[in-house]
């Protein structure tokens, strides 16, 4: 059953005539009769008594339309509400974001979504530190890795692959590692969490799990700092593919050791309970899936990483 023969057959109780109806649709009498003979036979009664000066409701139809009119009007609010959502949301989106994601990537991302909707301001907390949701002044946070505490809720955004990253200008000077011993000759560019220096890399080969310690001269707790030293040539990086893929597809950067995968990790916007999923937060959710994928479908046809990502 249509939605559109259930209006044509409430208009056809509200003028008690197919013909003015019909003419009140702006459609031919035989369209407006047959969307009411579709409704009467789906629902298995006459839903109107035709004689030929008059149409009546029967009491089928008593029974009936009342509440169709009802459910008619409760779908169109829904459709408004959803409209008013899209359209016309408003009000401060205060989010936190890592440092080489958030000021490399996503705060271009936030510009276009802000110029999209001038009723909505931003507050960007910039940093690589875990967020207290009740000490910071911030709404939802856009990390690396699925939320840990239960009490949070969290949306993901998509699948991020990490690489082994290095400037052509290191290799040119160092020459490319091709296994673990070799890479272990290198200098390695470590990010530090939590005071420690994440300098044991763990990587997928084939069907085996492997890792390897490395040694290096530079580690920071700022992710971006640690991609400018890549990019500078100081060292090898393990980076997500999203915080370099500009860099990637430019060449600033080359991947090295494909066959070696680091342990990949996923991108979510998390928030602190279910009650603060509003309007904004389902949106801006919508908006950064389109914006990840479009960046990962440059990154697979580049042939940086593997189609099976956008899964």
């Amino acid at each position: 059953m249509l939605i559109q023969d259930l209006e044509v057959v409430l208009k056809v109780a509200e003028f008690r005539s197919i013909t003015a109806a019909a003419t009140s649709l702006d459609m031919r009498v035989a369209t407006a009769s047959a969307a009411v003979k579709r409704v009467e036979a789906s629902v298995g009664a006459e839903l109107f008594i035709r004689t030929t000066r008059q149409l009546k409701i029967s009491p089928a139809g008593e029974r009936y339309l009342p509440q169709c009119d009802q459910a008619l009007q409760l779908l169109a609010s829904a459709k408004q509400n959803v409209r008013e959502d899209i359209d016309d949301i408003e009000g401060e989106i205060r989010v936190s974001l890592s440092s080489d994601l958030g000021r490399n990537v996503v705060t271009p991302w936030l510009d276009d979504f802000l110029a999209n909707h001038p009723n909505v301001a931003l507050r960007s907390n910039i940093s690589d530190s875990n967020i207290d949701f009740y000490r910071d002044s911030v709404d939802m946070a856009l990390r690396y890795g699925s939320p840990t505490d239960a009490s949070m809720y969290g949306f993901k955004i998509c699948n991020v692959p990490r690489l082994i990253c290095a400037s052509p200008s290191y290799i040119e000077d160092n020459g490319a590692p091709n296994t673990l011993e070799e890479l272990k000759q290198h200098n390695g560019l470590f990010y530090q969490l939590h005071d420690i220096v994440q300098d044991e890399w763990r990587f997928s080969h084939g069907e085996q799990s492997q890792k390897v310690k490395l040694k290096g001269n530079r580690s920071s707790n700022d992710g971006d700092l640690v991609r400018r030293w890549c990019i500078s040539g100081q060292g090898i990086a393990i980076k997500s593919c999203l915080d370099m893929a500009d860099d990637l597809l430019n060449k600033r950067v080359i991947t090295l050791m494909p066959e070696y995968k680091p342990t990949p990790t996923e991108l979510w916007l998390v928030c602190p309970s279910r009650q603060s999923i509003t309007p904004t937060v389902r949106l801006l959710r919508d908006f950064l899936r389109e914006q990840t994928r479009e960046v990962l479908l440059q990154l697979v046809d580049a042939k940086l990483i593997d189609k099976s990502v956008l899964k």
